[in-house]
């Protein structure tokens, strides 16, 4: 038996519970990985609370999380050949005590032991930290996309809302090292973390459109939406073109004014988390982690998720005496 994280019904964290569950067993094509850390997200809140149920259902009793690193634990049988192309070499490239980095597709990462296709998985680089490579899929994923989606050159300058969030901290560096001007949208508090950064900070909410202009007299070349609430129609006020904007949370904008809405599942692929984890482990890209939580604790760290404006990721870590060293 192992523990896993699960909820019955849609409500707040107090629905949330750990549980006892059979150990998950690998199939043709899987693997079963021991979790170190599992990152938790604003979409997983929204999804538990009811909030995406029609975009996105919960089966009950429902599991959480998409993040996960930790070690292999137990590797099932090869995939047939009517499987997708390439899954026997994919499983083939993992054994028992590899440590890798990846993701769930099964809202099933926030637990003891989790089971995933063997290409959903990369190999860790020794450098990154667990708590960082446990919480890089969602927004590693998230920023890649986004950033390629309106597509930056040297010389471009972009406007990133929630400039310093989870997703929003690896969009500024993305798009600094595509050669952009980075315009970062962020409470005064995160000003400091994001000039240390490269990034141009400027404070949200009422005048932001005339402070951006202040900053970018020549105009604005794209515009990366991680809020909402009206900054898709800010970002067209700075006369950005609809196909170089781009939100993962505006989706009525999306219909509205046909702006791009590329995130999550547009990077989804454990040759992003490959990258991404390459330029950690070489000091290009830093994810930060504001806190991490034992797994019995999931509700404390969803009430910290969702007081909102925390730096950083919030991260489950199953066995906190042993999984980080």
């Amino acid at each position: 038996m192992s523990r896993a994280v699960r909820f019955d019904e849609y409500g707040g964290t107090e629905v949330l519970h750990v549980v006892e569950v059979e150990d998950p067993v690998p199939g043709l094509g899987e693997v079963r990985v021991r979790v170190r850390a599992a990152g938790i997200n604003p979409g997983e809140a929204k999804i538990r609370e009811g909030l995406l149920r029609d975009r996105w259902p919960s089966t009950f009793p429902s599991g959480q999380g998409s993040d996960l690193a930790g070690i292999v634990d137990l590797v099932g049988e090869p995939a047939e050949p009517a499987e997708p192309a390439g899954a026997v070499e994919q499983l083939g490239r993992w054994s028992a005590g590899d440590e890798v980095i990846g993701f769930t597709d099964d809202r099933a990462s926030q637990a003891e032991l989790v089971v995933v296709p063997a290409g959903h998985l990369t190999a860790r680089p020794s450098t990154v930290p667990w708590e960082v490579a446990g919480s890089l899929f969602v927004v590693g994923a998230t920023a890649y996309a986004a950033v390629r989606s309106v597509g930056l050159s040297a010389g471009d300058t972009v406007v990133v809302s929630a400039a310093a969030g989870g997703v929003g901290s690896l969009v500024v560096q993305l798009a600094a090292a595509a050669g952009a001007r980075v315009i970062g949208l962020a409470s005064p508090s995160n000003h400091d973390w994001l000039r240390a950064h490269g990034i141009v900070p400027v404070d949200y909410g009422a005048g932001a459109l005339e402070r951006i202009r202040q900053i970018a007299p020549t105009g604005v070349d794209a515009f990366i939406d991680l809020h909402g609430e009206g900054y898709v129609e800010l970002a067209l006020e700075l006369g950005v073109a609809p196909d170089r904007i781009d939100t993962i949370v505006d989706f009525a904008a999306v219909v509205r004014h046909g702006v791009k809405a590329e995130g999550n599942a547009a990077g989804s692929s454990a040759s992003v988390l490959a990258e991404l984890a390459a330029r950690i482990a070489a000091g290009e890209l830093e994810v930060p982690v504001a806190r991490t939580y034992a797994l019995d604790d999931v509700r404390s760290a969803y009430e910290d998720l969702e007081r909102g404006h925390t730096h950083g990721k919030i991260v489950l870590v199953p066995r906190p005496e042993t999984d980080l060293t």
